[in-house]
């Protein structure tokens, strides 16, 4: 994407408030008035102070009021041209976050979050940084310049060749310098991701680097990729300073050509001295203005990176698109079924190939297999994280494709193997699964999951702050956080992606009861971590390489001798299965 397309992006963004920037574009021509009143009036003056009856005193007086109108104006604009820079960048943020959080798994998995924030907050400044510019500098420069050269023209073609002649190198000496310095700034875009990620590393893994003494190496590694950013941002800031000597230059020779063939012209009778005082006036006025112009493709150059990679994110596609005449769904049956699912995330890399079953409302159906089978891929494909590259999914006979995503996902709760917990209250993490909880609710919910014992004891209960991805709880505390946040959903669809694989043995089995009674009455889907959920499902699947290979009721299975047997009689599963206690759960080895 171009530098020019990128700003013109930009200002594209400004299209819900288009009335008042169409006010301020309109003040700002207001503002170029001024500016070209002004030389003109101070040449006039100076003529009419060589004549006797040269009226000196209106032209001051009508320079004093174009000056006071000008000042009205440019604080009107900044004001208004602030305010709505800092409405529009709030709601650029939003609109990034909005879109960030609803692109595919896929996406994020590539992404570190230090670097989708980094380019957040740098872009959403920069697009400020330019409207507000636009308004106060750039609109106004640009017909100041429009109409400059054409003016100065038409009073001295001469003198007009001259300022042309500036604008010439102007152009020019930017030009160059954009081209041989661009492939430089985007390497130094590039270390500073780097930088951002691996700061975004450290501190998301801070335990893990104190226990491992590893600080003062990972300040070393911080500390050369910033002298790695700085060798090539240098050569960078060489080139723009180069470009302002050279801009200087022409500006001063520039004047003191106009001065020099003003008087020449002067001493033939040709231009009187208010001419060219008026001349060096726009010539002043022009450089001025070429100097904020280069000050603003400065900018811009330094800023495209930045605004480049933030349209990146938000012109990359969504995981899922709801359909224009989508229905919503009421509280379904729970009936599920997979119609030749086909699925990667990579072309040519399947994750899902040719998954089909069918499965009745309120059956309770265990998912197991080798680890990448698959398991979790096709679940999550349940409440549309992603969609097949073939096939259907449907509920109650409804292919979810036709269904709103906000009616799907009421009727699917989620408790996953990471229970994801936001950096909020307790109480603010359970109303996720249903805003409207009241705290009876959230008391009943915490009960059955086993939580509610361990949030009395916290000093402020319910409303106890939770650290960033729940660091502050333990494992079980967590995961049984997460049950609870599910049970509120109350939804008639129920995903378990080896929730209580972070239970201790007497908590797990506490707890089952209480999942037990959850389970009534919902289709549940339970990626299997213990015996005693393969052993009790009315339906096992069998999942390898994204198929299923296997499926039927646990004796079945172990009759058929096929993988689940096989998986069955590793030596833990079977210890397991001669001396299952309720108290003592063992892993079943198919983790998801």
């Amino acid at each position: 994407m171009s530098i020019l397309r990128i700003y013109f992006r930009v200002l594209g963004l400004l299209a819900p408030e288009r009335v008042l920037a169409s006010l301020l574009a309109v003040a700002n021509l207001a503002l170029a008035g001024v500016l070209f009143m002004e030389p003109e009036l101070f040449g006039k003056v100076i003529d009419a102070l060589s004549k006797p009856h040269g009226h000196a005193g209106l032209l001051i007086g009508a320079w004093a009021l174009v000056g006071f109108v000008g000042v009205i104006v440019g604080a009107l604009v900044s004001l208004h041209a602030d305010r709505m820079a800092h409405r529009r960048r709030l709601a650029a943020v939003r609109g990034y976050f909005e879109h960030a959080i609803e692109l595919p798994l896929s996406f994020h998995s590539k992404q570190h979050t230090g670097k989708l924030l980094r380019i957040m907050h740098i872009g959403s400044d920069n697009l400020s940084a330019l409207w507000l510019g636009f308004f106060r500098e750039h609109l106004t420069t640009l017909l100041a310049i429009l109409v400059m050269i054409p003016l100065a023209l038409s009073k001295n073609w001469q003198l007009g060749l001259l300022m042309i002649g500036l604008l010439v190198c102007f152009v020019v000496f930017n030009t160059i310098t954009i081209r041989r310095t661009r492939r430089a700034q985007d390497q130094v875009q590039d270390y500073h991701h780097r930088i951002s990620t691996r700061v975004g590393d450290v501190l998301g893994n801070v335990t893990v680097v104190q226990s491992f003494t590893r600080t003062h190496e990972e300040v070393r590694g911080l500390k050369k990729l910033m002298a790695q950013a700085l060798a090539a941002q240098y050569p960078v800031l060489n080139g723009w300073a180069t470009l302002s000597v050279f801009s200087r230059g022409a500006s001063t020779l520039s004047v003191v050509a106009i001065f020099a063939l003003g008087a020449a012209l002067h001493a033939r009778g040709q231009i009187s001295i208010g001419g060219i005082v008026s001349f060096v006036g726009f010539a002043l006025m022009l450089i001025g203005r070429l100097e904020q112009f280069a000050q603003f493709i400065s900018n811009l150059f330094f800023h495209s990176n930045s605004l480049r990679d933030f349209f990146e994110v938000m012109d990359t596609p969504a995981a899922v698109t709801e359909a224009p005449d989508a229905i919503e769904l009421p509280r379904v049956r729970g009936e599920v079924a997979f119609e030749h699912v086909d699925f990667a995330y990579e072309p040519g890399r399947d994750a899902l190939r040719d998954l089909s079953f069918r499965i009745p409302a309120g059956s309770k159906v265990a998912v197991v297999g080798p680890t990448g089978a698959g398991k979790t891929t096709a679940l999550s494909l349940l409440y549309r994280a992603a969609d097949p590259a073939h096939g259907r999914i449907t509920v109650d006979g409804l292919d979810i494709r036709n269904a709103t995503l906000d009616s799907l996902r009421r009727n699917v709760g989620v408790v996953f193997q990471e229970p994801g917990l936001l950096s909020r209250s307790i109480a603010e993490n359970l109303r996720i699964g249903n805003p409207d909880a009241d705290a009876d609710d959230m008391e009943a919910a915490a009960r059955a999951a086993q939580a509610h014992a361990f949030i009395a004891e916290k000093p402020e209960g319910y409303a106890t702050a939770v650290s960033e991805r729940g660091r502050s709880l333990s494992g079980g505390e967590r995961q049984r956080l997460a049950i609870a946040r599910a049970m509120l959903k109350d939804a008639p669809i129920l995903i378990l992606d080896e929730a209580t694989s972070a239970l201790d043995n007497a908590t797990e089995a506490r707890i089952k009861r209480a999942m037990d009674a959850v389970c009534q009455g919902r289709t549940t889907f339970i990626i299997a971590h213990r015996l005693s959920t393969v052993r009790n499902a009315d339906i096992i699947l069998v999942l390898d390489h994204g198929r299923i290979v296997e499926q039927g009721r646990y004796e079945e299975l172990l009759r058929h001798n096929g993988l689940f047997a096989r998986l069955a009689r590793q030596d833990e599963f079977a210890d397991d299965r001669r001396t299952r206690k309720e108290s003592a759960p063992v892993p079943l080895h198919v983790a998801a």
